[in-house]
């Protein structure tokens, strides 16, 4: 199979190396690819301790792009299992419906201990999620020791190492379980609530302030026309309060005083139109100069000429 692909491409180094890795077997994992596609691997995990899937051993796809480990892979899983959807891709931030949540220090090992971790959460609506009773889970988890891969010939029954007393319940691997602990599972409706949620917020938002704005405008409206008013009733009362005698005028409140500058002084500048400038007057003497010129040229022209006229006139006659 290596002779298929090119040895120097960052994808295939980093299958082969990982293909290498996981060649044999543990008690909890195993993963190898397909004797003619690189890209596609065959996985079996077994179900988690404690929980509704355990005794159960569930096989998958994972499919990985060419970009490898630059994208992230696909994964479906093919045994059923109540928590994930058969023939379908699961929605985890390390698979494909998320890249850009996807890191590069990531692996399959890592996506095989995601998996097992993430089987006994809930499903919370998210792509390719079931949540089954716990009594149907249960019933899967006896049902998938009978399932057999056709594409890879594998059977769950001896696709993992069988456990022992003294073997730990959990995958051991310190860091691919940090790398998993980083996984989390993406639900969509999390994150539609979230958008709804949002722009929610900036509705609200924009209809407090249209209504901080008209309220201000209604404040200031009032403010003018009880500035108005106020001036109007002292000037009816100036001069029955001359007639009885000398009375100071009250002083006016803080808001009036702001009213009555805002109507004394404009909000906005006034500006004035400018006249237009005025063109510069055409200068006529040029053209009068240049008439003046071709006439004298023209008389210069015929004095020559009658000059020369006449003397060629005056030797005829001399040599007759």
């Amino acid at each position: 199979m290596e002779s298929k692909y090119n040895l120097k491409s960052p994808a295939v180094k980093r299958l082969m190396k990982e293909a290498a890795e996981l060649r044999e077997p543990t008690e909890h994992y195993h993963a190898q690819p397909l004797e003619d596609n690189l890209f596609e691997w065959h996985f079996s995990v077994r179900g988690p301790p404690d929980s509704d899937f355990d005794g159960g051993v569930y096989h998958g796809r994972i499919v990985l792009p060419p970009e490898y480990p630059m994208k992230p892979p696909s994964i479906i899983l093919l045994t059923p299992n109540g928590r994930f959807e058969v023939g379908k891709k699961i929605c985890l931030s390390i698979s494909g419906h998320h890249p850009e949540t996807w890191q590069p220090s990531w692996s399959i090992r890592t996506a095989l201990i995601a998996i097992i971790g993430f089987m006994p959460t809930k499903g919370e609506g998210a792509i390719g999620s079931l949540d089954y009773t716990p009594e149907e889970r249960r019933a899967l988890a006896k049902k998938s020791l009978d399932f057999c891969c056709d594409a890879c010939g594998s059977c769950m029954r001896s696709a993992l190492q069988a456990l022992s007393p003294d073997s730990d319940l959990r995958p051991v691997d310190p860091q691919a379980h940090r790398l998993a602990q980083q996984i989390n599972f993406k639900a969509d409706s999390s994150s539609s609530a979230a958008d709804s949620g949002s722009s929610a917020a900036a509705v609200a938002s924009s209809d407090s302030e249209s209504s901080a704005l008209a309220e201000r405008d209604t404040e200031d409206t009032a403010s003018a026309e009880q500035a108005e008013s106020s001036s109007s009733s002292s000037s009816s009362v100036a001069p029955q309060a001359s007639s009885d005698g000398p009375s100071v005028p009250a002083a006016p409140s803080p808001r009036q005083r702001r009213s009555q500058n805002q109507i004394q002084s404009p909000r906005y500048p006034a500006f004035t139109a400018s006249p237009p400038a005025p063109l510069p007057p055409q200068d006529t003497s040029h053209t009068g100069s240049a008439v003046l010129i071709v006439l004298l040229t023209l008389a210069l022209a015929a004095l020559i000429f009658r000059r020369v006229y006449l003397a060629n006139e005056y030797k005829f006659d001399y040599e007759l």
